[in-house]
């Protein structure tokens, strides 16, 4: 009798199932968890062992043998396997695809888990060469062998060489020849952690900290916190005390933040008051200080692990503790590929490791506050500012009665004038980047458009350039119209634009612009909110960018520009939404002794949600929602999932959503409604017409089995070969 085991195995491609393999002839059979190079097809690929079984719907006979192990051990361990597949079946996403959002892209390439890097070094030949006589016929030659002598006989990884010197590869080949330098290869090393001083005492905690405090460290195992408090209100140093607490049981601690703009500040709070170097993981990491870290965190020799939205899936092996801040956030939900939310993931990982999750916002989604009505998660309220700090003082500019120049009202101009002349720092907000948002003739009126979608192109000034903010698309700015010949002119405000009224309105003045356009060079971000932290900059212009966590000690005017955008949105999020981002970036006004203000220019004060939202701030917003919410039957009161599909003829992407929506009908679920198939909002992009298929219902589990039976026929239908399609279950963004 065969004893050999059938290895299920996890092989990136967008297929709903394992594969079966047999191990190597005379190898022992690799555990779950440990990755294997397989046979696919007429292809090699890299794959991961999920578990075995004594059998298989195919014959031992037809199935094939793993090519080799890569692991003498697993590299993730069963709660990990449990986390990929609860992922892969909640957001009905093939597994090996979510196998390989889990794992750092070295690992997925089949490097080893502690990889060599390749080095080059100067040789003993090299000694008695005249660098000075070198330089004057091969100067590149030269400074590669004065480079190489300098950093010693270890010499110095390609990394680091192509930082301090791009092109010396090519001065390098002649060297190679000549035998005056060698390569080699080495382990890679992490990068250096700075030293770290004695951590800091932090301030005193008030009242309503320690009540939150003490009620988290009262818990036993598992339970959901809401950490909702006011901007200002102390939220950090709750976060603090408890990753201390972790720390001192010698656990480990995951903290998730949004966007890597928001790392360095937190980073070094965390620095000097723990006297811990965190491992980081985010997007803007080279490969091998990626699997650096999450080799570390692995293992359990990093105890503090932060990170953006895919650091979820990192392994811990003595997790204590998982925080995640500003979970409104919508960059914690991928909307792209694998359409996870790794907010929702930290609440059921957590839950299976049985430590507590803790969830800080001052603008919570209403589905935490939801679950927080329902008991199953505890809300921790701070309602007021840490140190004594007022909340800022919120009035309407309205402009229908005051008119904007070139988006900057005079009222926001004195205010402006007036704050920073008692030495206070200004934010203009507008969340929108570019010069202009649309390019338009003069006579005729016409618009230049993408040719690829249904927007329009965004002015950039600077650059002279009409780009697509949707699919990347850009030209040369156009001179004049199209189609009739006549002069064109940018029409709106953008941030670009708003960053040049003001400085010709304050020219003695630094204005600051902080959006992704300005911030694209590596290390740009942090440059620029270390000096607006300082007060080196006078005037902040930016986007969303600014909204988010950020302190800024003399800032004490918000100003926002165009808030008038959220008031009339189609998606049904849209008051959440806006009150979010203005609560957001209101609260960077006045953190500290100084006194904030915040003046929001609108061509429709007399809306009711700026009295809602000025009366009773964004509590009375939510509360509102949630009513209508509860009587519309939309979330968090039922459940949605929404089938996309995407093809160079508008015919076919919804003859696929026709091909789903008959089959959902089949399989009869009586509490299921189905909207569609329509096209989305944006009808076409970057090419590709696009359509959408909603699925709605209150009976959470009914959707899913929906779902669970729908996918695997979606992948073999024949409709499936001409369109790109995904399921996106709890969406975020209906378009």
């Amino acid at each position: 009798m065969n004893t050999e085991p059938i290895l299920k195995v996890a092989v990136n491609v967008p297929l709903s199932r394992q594969f079966d393999y047999l191990p190597p002839v005379g190898v022992p059979a690799p555990e779950p968890g440990c990755r294997v190079l397989v046979p696919f097809g007429r292809q090699r690929q890299i794959g991961l062992v999920l578990a075995h079984a004594d059998h298989s719907t195919l014959s031992r006979t037809k199935i094939r043998r793993v090519l080799s192990v890569l692991d003498e051990a697993p590299l993730l361990s069963d709660a990990d396997l449990w986390l990929i597949s609860l992922t892969s079946d909640y957001y009905h996403h093939p597994i090996g695809e979510v196998v390989a959002a889990a794992l750092p892209a070295l690992l997925r390439q089949g490097k080893a888990l502690h990889p060599l890097s390749e080095h080059v070094a100067i040789a003993d030949s090299a000694e008695s060469v005249d660098i000075d006589a070198l330089a004057k016929r091969a100067p590149r030659q030269a400074e590669l062998l004065e480079l190489l002598r300098d950093a010693g006989g270890g010499g110095m990884d390609v990394g680091s060489l192509s930082e301090h010197m791009p092109n010396w590869r090519r001065a390098a080949r002649t060297l190679f020849g000549k035998g005056l330098i060698a390569r080699y290869s080495a382990p890679a090393d992490p990068p250096e952690s700075p030293l770290l001083a004695v951590a800091q005492t932090g301030p005193e905690l008030n009242g309503d900290q320690q009540a939150a405090l003490a009620t988290i460290r009262a818990g036993r195992g598992f339970a959901a916190y809401l950490l909702d408090g006011v901007t200002g209100s102390g939220k950090t140093e709750v976060y603090l005390h408890l990753i201390s607490d972790a720390l001192n049981r010698d656990k480990q601690v995951l903290v998730l933040v949004p966007e890597i703009g928001l790392t360095p500040q937190l980073v070094s709070r965390l620095r000097t008051r723990l006297s811990i170097e965190p491992a980081l993981l985010h997007s803007a990491l080279s490969d091998i200080a990626r699997l650096a870290a999450w080799r570390l965190a692995r293992s359990g020799e990093a105890k503090l692990i932060v990170g953006t939205r895919s650091a979820i899936f990192t392994p811990m092996s003595n997790a204590g503790l998982i925080i995640v801040d500003e979970e409104h956030d919508h960059s914690f939900k991928q909307q792209e590929g694998l359409r996870y939310s790794a907010r929702d993931l930290a609440i059921a990982r957590a839950k299976h490791l049985d430590i507590p999750v803790v969830l800080g916002s001052a603008t919570p989604t209403l589905e935490l506050l939801h679950h927080c009505r329902n008991g199953r998660y505890r809300r921790l309220v701070l309602p007021r500012r840490a140190g004594g700090a007022k909340p800022p003082r919120v009035s309407l500019i309205d402009l229908s009665r005051v008119p904007a120049s070139d988006g900057l009202s005079e009222p926001l101009a004195a205010a402006i004038e007036r704050h920073l002349e008692s030495g206070g720092q200004a934010l203009i907000f507008l969340n929108r980047r570019g010069f202009a948002p649309t390019l338009i003739c003069t006579m005729c009126g016409h618009v230049a458009e993408c040719r690829r979608c249904d927007a329009r192109m965004t002015v950039h000034a600077r650059q002279r350039q009409l780009r697509c903010h949707h699919c990347g698309t850009q030209r040369a700015l156009d001179q004049c119209c199209t189609l009739c010949g006549s002069a064109v002119k940018p029409l709106g405000e953008g941030t670009e634009r708003l960053e040049d009224v003001l400085q010709r309105r304050f020219p003695d003045r630094r204005v600051a612009r902080i959006d992704s356009d300005s911030t694209q060079r590596k290390g740009a971000i942090d440059a620029a909110l270390a000096l607006a932290t300082h007060g080196e900059s006078d005037i902040l212009v930016g986007t969303q960018m600014l909204s988010k966590g950020h302190h800024f000690p003399k800032l004490t005017l918000v100003g926002v520009i165009n808030a008038d955008q959220g008031l009339f949105g189609t998606d049904f999020r849209s008051d959440e939404r806006m009150a979010q981002l203005i609560v957001q970036v209101a609260g960077r006004a006045g953190r500290e002794e100084r006194s904030g203000e915040v003046l929001i220019q609108t061509a429709f004060p007399a809306h009711p949600f700026w009295r809602r939202l000025i009366e009773g701030g964004y509590a009375l917003v939510s509360a509102e929602a949630l009513a209508e919410r509860e009587a519309t039957s939309w979330p968090p009161f039922c459940r949605l999932a929404l089938i996309r599909s995407a093809a160079h003829r508008r015919s076919d992407a919804h003859a696929f959503l026709e091909v789903a929506r008959k089959r959902i009908e089949m399989h009869g679920a009586s509490t299921l409604q189905v909207l569609g198939p329509v096209d989305a909002p944006m009808a076409r992009k970057a090419g590709r017409y696009r359509a959408q298929l909603l699925l709605q219902s209150r009976d959470r589990k009914a959707l899913h089995a929906v779902l669970h039976e729908l996918r695997p026929n979606l992948e073999t239908d024949r409709a499936a070969r001409k369109v790109r399609w995904s399921i996106d279950v709890d969406p975020i963004e209906l378009f």
